[in-house]
């Protein structure tokens, strides 16, 4: 779990220094209260507890399964419901730890309910495992555990999770036609240098003929394939490996995340699944009682994208300064002037919760509507490139057979 060093103050005055763990910085903050001690400054330490899933290297974690969202959405419906039903969190983490289908996480779920018979709270045992619940998953939790609604924290949590997921495979399955081409087009590409060209080139050889400038592209072109086919090999896992690393980094990560925005044909849908998750993920967290300017910091990390990620932290800064939600989602020109709208009204009536939910629901109609328009979009592009394959096969292969046969037929 997380260490945070904090200096505060005690009721009586008194300077206070020390070092306390908790699931995050307001977590820290209400349990320094509960001892009495006014926190002045709370920075998280470097240092984390050995028992921190993401310490240490163990190689065994390159085989295991990853928890994803389906056992996640059936992980927080089961908690609402014996939550709801009055069973005791210890029993009811038991149980779902023993019904588990998925291995990895039925560990997870047996050393947590180990961990509350020790004492610690839900959200502390949960934050053990941060690569599984999500920083703004914790936080929800907190809330919860606070104010005594963690029934109702969970249900969020699994209309969250469920909206996510379906939003998730309309894009997968909007992408799989032209994924499936394109895959089918590099596939023919080698076959064709590899077994195809090379026939050909054999039968141009015998005649003593001046061959067309595209031939002879493609006969290097294939040449090359058929000698260096391991030099390409290792150019395109280096080039990949490469690649990775730099997405890897931070300033990588931000231009890659960026660029993706600005794609032609997939960048808006991208963009738009994006601010509908920040919208739906923000309304979660308003409800479940999370600060402004925490809740914030927490969608900036839900929404997984570093350039968004960024803006969305300038918002924060911007509130902290005084200034209004809808004067700096303007500033971060992030969101249409629908969505301003919304946020104008929400902030005017105390309504900003719905009204985010509302703006959720606007961003997924135009996904779902771009996506629907993708295959026809994109299949232009496609047919287009096999075009120019073909032609520049035809020109390469066929134009020379023409000539040997108007030369026979002219000799």
């Amino acid at each position: 779990m997380p260490q945070f060093k904090y200096a505060g103050k005690s009721t009586q005055g008194g300077p206070q220094k020390g070092v306390i763990e908790a699931a995050s910085a307001q977590a820290a903050a209400q349990a320094l209260l509960s001892q009495n001690i006014v926190p002045l400054t709370i920075v998280e330490s470097k240092k984390r507890s050995a028992e921190n899933e993401g310490d240490g290297f163990d190689i065994t974690r390159l085989f295991q399964q990853k928890v994803g969202l389906d056992e996640m959405i059936i992980f927080s419906r089961q908690m609402y419901s014996l939550l709801k039903a009055g069973i005791p969190i210890i029993r009811a983490i038991k149980g779902l730890s023993e019904n588990a289908s998925h291995k990895r996480f039925q560990e997870i779920l047996k050393d947590i309910a180990d961990q509350l018979e020790q004492g610690r709270s839900l959200s502390s045992s949960m934050a053990k495992y941060e690569k599984v619940f999500t920083r703004l998953t914790i936080s929800v939790v907190v809330v919860g555990e606070n104010t005594g609604k963690l029934d109702d924290v969970f249900l969020q949590l699994a209309l969250y999770f469920e909206r996510e997921q379906e939003t998730r495979k309309r894009i997968k399955s909007a992408l799989r036609y032209p994924t499936f081409v394109l895959i089918a087009l590099a596939i023919a590409m080698f076959i064709l240098n590899l077994f195809v060209v090379p026939v050909f080139t054999q039968m141009f050889e015998r005649f003593d003929t001046e061959l067309p400038i595209m031939t002879r592209v493609l006969i290097g072109t294939s040449n090359f394939f058929v000698n260096y086919w391991w030099l390409l090999i290792i150019v395109i896992v280096g080039g990949i490996f490469a690649v990775k690393q730099y997405v890897n980094s931070t300033n990588g990560r931000l231009k890659w995340d960026k660029f993706k925005l600005k794609l032609p044909v997939v960048g808006s849908i991208i963009e738009r699944s994006l601010l509908s998750r920040y919208s739906r993920s923000f309304s979660m967290i308003l409800r479940a009682g999370v600060p402004l300017t925490a809740g914030l910091s927490l969608t900036a990390d839900a929404v997984d994208n570093a350039h968004m990620q960024k803006r969305i932290k300038e918002m924060r800064q911007g509130i902290e300064k005084g200034e209004s939600l809808l004067r700096v989602s303007k500033n971060s020109e992030l969101f249409s002037t629908l969505v301003l709208q919304m946020i104008a009204v929400g902030e005017e009536t105390g309504r900003l919760e719905p009204l985010l939910e509302e703006s959720a629901d606007y961003y997924e109609r135009e996904v779902d509507f771009d996506l629907k328009s993708l295959t026809a979009k994109i299949e232009p592009i496609l047919i287009g490139f096999v075009a120019v394959m073909v032609l520049i096969l035809a020109l390469g292969i066929f134009t020379p057979m023409w000539n040997m046969m108007s030369a026979v037929k002219g000799g």
